[in-house]
């Protein structure tokens, strides 16, 4: 009986927790790691702040990809400006190739420190190519079966906490109560935090997924995807996109204990890659938690690219009117596969331009600092049009949450901006 209810269970969590765990992404290692190696535990409590932000924004963009049977950017592209929404996928579609690019270098990277003896540009390589041909062509309903299990790659940063020595009482004091100052580091820091959680691309392709679960059940047409929403659909919507949110955010927590316990007191302040926090911990916290951290990296890549990859092709579908969708032909989406390809190609040969990967990362961090704020107008403005959304629409709470979301972000970029350029 137990086994049977977990089955059902693990076959209605979808899109939420894909899209959780594909935040978890090897930038976002970078990031977390940094946060701990130079901070210890001060930025533990940033799990918990985020957590409901990004649930309600990512509830948010599920709602409207249920309810209208679109995607975001088609629905963008109805409602509002193009030019505004043109400009917006095209900086999208350059901070997720920045983001591929250092993710592939990443992965890469981790194998290599696994397996010596198969160098790095091969590695590259092969996990280039295992992304082009997973969504290219493996059919939708394999393709989210095998995505869906890598997201078990998580566990490794949760396991490796309980291989360190941790002092939980410290542990428990910041994660309730915030402690930092406002250095020019610690405002990278958490703007890099907030960009790597409540990122664009998420944006994109949860609608995206949503609609997808919907046309592998049958329901192709437009009508027939407006007609499904109800209490129950909804209801199982909210389970998943809050399990993935929360899983998500607690990979952050538990890599930044990790990094803040072993690296911080070792006086190992900077990480330049994710690959590097890995083999930081090697000779402190010993070939087990190293392996385990290396082995997350790697599964957390394979996750991430291709839900990188497949919000810009599903962006640019949307707004150019081309046809999309992994459940299509790549013959019936040309445009749609293309930009899967390209995306691709021009990360990995990114990793060849001499853009370090710390630098690439913060390049992709302002781009999209530049452009959630933007996008989080369109998903507000949208979740709250009675009009559109009828019963579905936003209630106060998630309006309020929704709009302090957007200004949180606008303030994230500005301040990135600030400290970087002035």
């Amino acid at each position: 009986m137990i086994a049977k209810e977990l089955k059902n269970m693990w076959k209605k969590i979808g899109p939420g927790i894909i899209t959780g765990a594909a935040d978890d992404d090897p930038s976002g290692v970078v990031t977390y790691s940094q946060a701990g190696a130079a901070h210890g535990f001060n930025f533990l409590w940033a799990s918990l702040v985020t957590f409901p932000l990004m649930s309600v924004v990512q509830e948010m963009c599920a709602r409207l990809g249920i309810v209208t049977g679109k995607g975001l950017g088609a629905l963008i592209r109805e409602h509002y400006s193009k030019k505004v929404l043109y400009i917006c996928v095209f900086l999208l579609f350059i901070a997720n190739t920045f983001n591929i690019g250092a993710n592939l270098g990443a992965m890469a990277s981790a194998a290599h420190l696994i397996i010596p003896g198969i160098s790095v540009l091969i590695f590259m390589v092969v996990f280039t190519a295992v992304s082009l041909y997973l969504q290219i062509f493996v059919p939708y309903e394999k393709y989210v079966s095998f995505i869906k299990y890598l997201t078990f790659s998580l566990l490794a940063y949760i396991v490796t906490a309980f291989m360190v020595t941790v002092d939980w009482g410290v542990v428990l004091y910041h994660t309730l109560v915030p402690s930092f100052s406002l250095g020019k580091e610690e405002i990278i820091i958490l703007c890099g935090i907030l960009g790597t959680t409540i990122s664009p691309y998420l944006f994109f392709w949860q609608p995206a997924q949503e609609i997808e679960e919907e046309i592998k059940e049958g329901r192709v047409t437009i009508s027939a995807r407006v007609h499904y929403a109800n209490k129950k659909v909804m209801s199982d919507m909210k389970k998943d996109v809050w399990i993935g949110m929360f899983f998500s955010n607690l990979v952050m927590f538990f890599i930044i204990l990790v990094c803040g316990a072993v690296l911080f007191p070792a006086g190992i302040h900077t990480i330049s890659t994710a690959g590097e926090a890995a083999e930081a911990l090697r000779p402190i916290a010993g070939s087990g938690a190293y392996f385990l951290f290396a082995i997350g990296i790697v599964g957390t890549g394979l996750l991430a690219i291709p839900v990188l990859a497949g919000s810009s092709a599903y962006a640019l579908a949307e707004a150019f009117k081309k046809p999309e969708g992994l459940y299509q032909k790549p013959s019936h989406a040309k445009f749609f596969y293309g930009v899967i390809f390209v995306s691709l190609v021009l990360g990995f040969l990114m990793n060849f331009m001499g853009i370090p990967s710390m630098k690439a990362l913060l390049y992709s961090a302002v781009l999209n600092g530049l452009v959630a704020p933007v996008m989080l107008f369109f998903i507000v403005s949208l979740a709250d049009k009675k009009s559109l959304m009828r019963e579905w629409a936003n209630t106060r709470f998630q309006m309020i949450l929704g709009w302090g979301v957007m200004s949180l972000m606008t303030f994230a970029g500005v301040f990135t901006l600030a400290v970087l350029f002035f």
